[in-house]
């Protein structure tokens, strides 16, 4: 935070916290961190699916012919899957994937 002329709070922008911690817009530093947090994502929605399917890792892991702890993984977001890995994962909770591409 900063202040301004008139002596009140500005608040730093989000983009400028995360080009100081992790660098600017294409380097590699930045580019790990941004897949880093699409990996969270990815696991957070699976989490909340899961949990919403009443199902335990381990059932999910069952449904799809996988192991507890590979779905605790993705769930950590400590697993790089392929696309067709991740529509198997949610199409086991009864759930489409799509893509769009920005």
């Amino acid at each position: 935070m900063v202040k301004n002329d008139r002596n009140t709070t500005m608040l730093t922008p989000i983009e400028d916290l995360i080009s100081e911690d992790f660098g600017a817009v294409g380097t590699p530093e930045r580019a790990q961190f941004e897949i880093e947090c699409d990996a969270f994502i990815i696991g957070e929605q699976l989490k909340e699916e899961r949990l919403k399917a009443g199902l335990t890792q381990e059932q999910l892991a069952e449904k799809i012919g996988t192991r507890k702890s590979f779905i605790s993984r993705v769930e950590k977001g400590h697993s790089d899957i392929q696309l067709s890995t991740l529509v198997k994962l949610f199409r086991g909770l009864g759930r489409e994937v799509s893509v769009r591409i920005l």
